[in-house]
């Protein structure tokens, strides 16, 4: 490797073996980092499977706090004081900060106190999340105190060309974008299992309709019930069973609301890839993602995906070639959508093999170097083009 080696510490109050998006592009990033190596150093909350004693030099654990509503996720507590002490002994070339709570913001001034070069993500969409929940005066001091944060890094790096078109329109500067990979060897449809379907209750010809995700209020999940619905009302001969995968807090009422669905929790691993691969149609009805995960791997599974335009479904469906879509919170267009890749046979094989066509060529690698190569721009950054050190307040904003 032509690069010399950095010293690089990423931040994130969620990591690998959590699932979720951040986490899994952390996990991937981090070890394609390794690969070309250099030191990568995580600094996240304990975990509950973490094991007592040392962790070891590229791993500092912090206390964490429960994210109401979301159990086993957590804010990492303010550790400006402790990160000093060990950047001090240790000072990394530097930061990726993947959070904007308490941690990320003691990682911020921690770093720019020691002269660390920066670069944040913006993994989540909090001021939308906020907006979901009816907490319209919390989104806009949301979006006012995280573009105050992102403005002390170099660079931010965001995963999808609405996401920075959004964060423009809302005064973010410096965004570069930064798009997700898929491991199509795992997420294949070769690992489709006519057993599990079998125990779905569904035969060869059957439809199996999958959702995968967090079962949350901010992924719009409110949809599938009139979704399903319409595609009964639409393809009465055929049997369709609604497939849900991953656990959350809208779970219980998702069950009550949805009877006929199957209700499969959390999968990882082979066993997610083979619940991907032995479903048919994929319904992707959120409107508060910065990618979406997700929709690359059911593509990379040879699933055809409906999704509102926006997000990772804007960047990799080509609408009625590799996928369908629908115009953001256009719910009908949703429907109708669903319904059409239904209506010959022809063309959901068609959409699914352009799907996993499209997939298998978004791998990893170019990622990770794309990432190392904002990371090496940051660390390159003259002391005399950094912006001066600054306390982020949280002082009311002008609207």
């Amino acid at each position: 490797m032509n690069t010399p080696p950095l010293h690089i510490v990423l931040v994130s109050e969620t990591f690998p073996p959590e699932i979720n998006g951040v986490a899994n592009t952390l996990g991937r990033l981090s070890e394609g980092l390794r690969q070309r190596g250099h030191r990568v150093e995580v600094v996240r909350p304990r975990q509950r499977d973490d094991s007592p004693g040392q962790p070891g030099p590229d791993l500092l654990l912090i206390r964490g706090w429960p994210l109401p509503g979301y159990p086993g996720l957590q804010w990492g507590e303010v550790s400006m004081h402790r990160l000093l002490r060990r950047w001090r002994r240790q000072p990394p070339d530097v930061l990726y900060i993947a959070t904007q709570g308490p941690l990320g913001l003691s990682a911020l001034r921690a770093a720019r106190r020691l002269g660390i070069a920066m670069v944040s993500g913006f993994h989540t969409n909090f001021p939308q999340y906020s907006g979901q929940y009816g907490l319209g005066l919390l989104a806009r001091l949301l979006t006012f105190y995280l573009r105050a944060f992102h403005r002390r890094t170099a660079i931010t790096l965001v995963p999808s060309l609405s996401q920075r078109l959004d964060l423009q329109r809302r005064g973010f500067e410096r965004l570069a974008l930064m798009a997700r990979g898929v491991d199509a060897e795992l997420f294949n449809p070769a690992r489709r299992s006519q057993a599990l379907r079998e125990r779905w209750g569904l035969a060869a010809d059957d439809i199996a309709v999958l959702q995968v995700g967090r079962l949350a209020a901010e992924k719009n999940l409110g949809l599938l019930e009139p979704c399903m619905a319409a595609l009964q009302r639409a393809h009465p001969q055929r049997r369709l069973r609604l497939i849900v995968i991953g656990d959350g807090p809208q779970r219980t009422h998702l069950e009550q609301r949805l009877p006929d669905a199957l209700f499969c929790g959390v999968q990882r691993g082979e066993s997610l890839a083979e619940h991907y691969a032995s479903g048919d149609l994929f319904l992707f009805p959120s409107l508060t993602e910065t990618f979406g995960n997700v929709v690359l791997e059911a593509m990379a599974s040879g699933l055809a995906v409906v999704a509102f335009d926006e997000a990772a479904a804007a960047q990799h469906i080509h609408h009625g070639h590799s996928g369908a879509l629908a115009m953001p919170g256009d719910s009908a267009g949703f429907l109708e959508a669903a319904c059409w890749l239904l209506e010959e046979d022809e063309t959901l094989r068609r959409v699914r093999l352009n799907a996993r066509q499209h997939a298998r060529q978004q791998g990893w690698a170019s990622i990770v170097e794309q990432f190392e190569g904002y990371l090496l721009a940051a660390r390159s950054q003259s002391a005399a083009q950094a912006i001066p050190v600054k306390t982020i307040e949280m002082s009311k904003p002008s609207v």
